[in-house]
């Protein structure tokens, strides 16, 4: 068996809008869009200069159907890339880019081939005795196993099954074309590239099944690390590599605060622990979500002037680095009582609204109304889960914290 090395990646989601950053600064999500191009062009920048011998994508190259030709042209111009350097490209459609999803199309270089998406096909590599077998999606969601139906490994050489599914189950992500490793282990392929799920996963290490997660996040649940694997096989040994393109990230802060923290005193808290945070960035921009717990003699007033208090805190980040960005402020206060209670219900409010878990008639109501202010907002900003950045359970209880604040202070 000759020796070879190419590159696996998957999850490229070319086009994401990035809505839940766009609903709170387009400027963060233009970043972290053009992030995500740069993340593709860096892997591409690997695979020409390690001399890869191919490079496969294992699903959802965009991110859904293009508004205009532009992420098309851009996706074009990098395999190009790769023509150019004798590198040839087999690209799988997932869920976000399956053939009934993607209307648009620019012409593709020769060097790119695509798996059929009605029945499982396979590409040869004559030279190297290589064979690829996979099945893209026809439509968005697939529901069957496409595993058992891949054909029989070519024998003497060295097979690759590409698949775009959730195996048995990987939460948050869709259960689509459902296998177990059994399944694929039964096809007696030497290496399953896999898409789909974007945190990297070496499911199995015989055969080797990956997950390589990925380019680049796209929100506070996709978080760390991520890119794509560099597959080396010498002698039919198999070794690989994480080779990391992601050129910014989502991080998380908790800090619990003093009762009696004023201000200052917590913008001082919030400095002290971006510290390290700052020092582990590695020259990326960085939309961190801070949540502040604990009891607080301010909490009334802080919750009152929301947006006030969220630019202090953002000019915190930035007197720690220049490129640490506010996705979001989640402040979990609790009041305590300072001397006499003061009036906080004098106009009934309390009473008037839950304040433990909201009946499920006033979440759906919510949801109704978010999903109509969604369907305003411009360049598909509303398109993803949470449209307006957070669930209508944590929107309502936002607003029902303002409110009684409000009516305390002004008590």
């Amino acid at each position: 068996m000759s020796s070879f090395r190419f590159i696996h990646a998957a999850d490229l989601h070319l086009g994401s809008p990035f809505q839940g950053l766009a609903m709170k600064d387009v400027a963060i999500a233009e970043m972290f869009i053009e992030a995500s191009r740069k993340a593709f062009s860096a892997l591409v920048d690997q695979a020409v200069e390690r001399k890869v011998d191919f490079f496969i994508v294992a699903g959802d190259v965009y991110d859904g159907d293009w508004k205009d030709n532009k992420i098309g042209l851009f996706f074009n111009r990098e395999v190009a890339r790769l023509e150019r350097a004798g590198i040839p490209v087999f690209l799988l459609k997932g869920n976000h880019d399956a053939e009934s999803v993607i209307t648009k199309t620019i012409t593709l270089p020769k060097n790119v081939s695509e798996f059929p998406v009605n029945k499982p096909g396979t590409f040869k590599l004559e030279h190297l005795k290589v064979g690829l077998h996979g099945q893209g999606f026809a439509e968005r969601s697939a529901v069957e196993n496409l595993a058992l139906a891949y054909p029989k490994p070519e024998p003497g050489w060295f097979n690759i099954g590409v698949l775009h599914t959730s195996l048995t189950g990987r939460e948050p992500h869709a259960p689509y074309a459902p296998c177990s490793v059994e399944d694929l282990r039964s096809r007696g392929y030497d290496y399953w590239a896999l898409g789909h799920v974007h945190d990297f996963e070496i499911v199995s290490t015989d055969p080797l099944v990956v997950f390589p997660g990925n380019l680049q996040g796209r929100s506070i649940r996709e978080q760390g690390a991520k890119g794509a694997v560099l597959v080396t096989v010498e002698d039919g040994r198999i070794s690989y590599e994480r080779i990391i393109t992601d050129h910014a990230r989502f991080g998380e802060l908790a800090l619990e605060i003093a009762p009696d923290d004023d201000v200052l005193m917590i913008l001082r808290r919030i400095e002290a622990r971006l510290e390290s945070i700052a020092g582990d960035m590695q020259d990326r921009p960085l939309a961190l979500r801070i949540r502040l717990t604990g009891q607080s003699r301010l909490r009334n007033e802080i919750t009152a002037r929301p947006a006030d208090f969220r630019d202090e805190v953002q000019a915190a980040c930035h007197r720690s680095h220049a490129d640490i960005w506010l996705e979001k402020l989640e402040m979990r206060l609790d009041p305590i009582s300072v001397g006499a209670a003061l009036p906080t219900d004098i106009l009934g409010l309390e009473s008037l609204i839950p304040s433990g878990a909201f009946p499920p008639e006033l979440l759906a109501d919510a949801e109704t109304k978010i999903a109509e202010i969604a369907s305003r907002l411009p360049g598909g900003i509303g398109a993803g889960e949470l449209p307006l950045g957070d669930d209508a359970a944590a929107l309502l209880a936002e607003a029902r914290d303002l409110l009684l604040s409000r009516a305390a202070k002004a008590g």
